[in-house]
């Protein structure tokens, strides 16, 4: 999904090896540049565009409002899905396969705002050139790893649709 496409392109840089210390210092990276509340903020944005996009495909369809039981349920499936923590181990090796532990240092230090000197402008520079490819790889990496919501959000909706349509065959029935 393309929740984190973006969010991930700011957060940047690993490690080749992949022992204990370039884990740690994959996670570190991740804490000093604060991906897991972007993440969360973007999912919690595109959670709610969904719901929004649902709610006015249903009004203008079938004229009617989606309850907000229906709005909380889909909100929710995309809060299990999409958690930070189903995706954190994943996109930490993605930085390990792609960064030298010198850039993953050199980037965390630059998000905890202990400034650049300027000897490391170039190798800043080519930390930040691997951002699109580091994009690409997370983005399919969470696709890969989940299923989605749009199954589940469609069920939801279409029984909630089908029990208003049954309940309004019956209510002409009675008349």
């Amino acid at each position: 999904m393309r929740i984190s496409c973006l969010l991930l392109f700011t957060l940047l840089p690993l490690s080749h090896s992949v022992g204990a210390d370039a884990i740690s210092d994959a996670n570190r990276l991740l804490r000093a540049s604060n991906v897991a509340n972007h993440f969360e903020t973007r999912t919690l944005q595109q959670t709610r565009r969904i719901i929004r996009t649902y709610s006015s495909i249903v009004e203008m369809s079938a004229d009617v409002e989606l309850p907000q039981w229906i709005k909380n349920e889909i909100a929710a499936c995309y809060e299990r899905t999409f958690a930070w923590e189903n995706f954190e181990a994943g996109i930490a090796q993605i930085f390990l396969e792609n960064f030298s532990s010198g850039e993953m240092q050199l980037l965390t230090d630059f998000y905890r705002s202990q400034g650049l000197p300027p000897t490391e402008i170039e190798n800043f520079k080519a930390a930040i050139a691997k951002g699109n490819r580091i994009a690409r790889l997370s983005a399919d990496y969470i696709y890969a790893q989940t299923e989605g919501c749009a199954e589940h959000d469609i069920e939801l909706i279409l029984g909630f649709l089908a029990n208003q349509h049954q309940g309004s065959n019956a209510a002409l029935a009675a008349e």
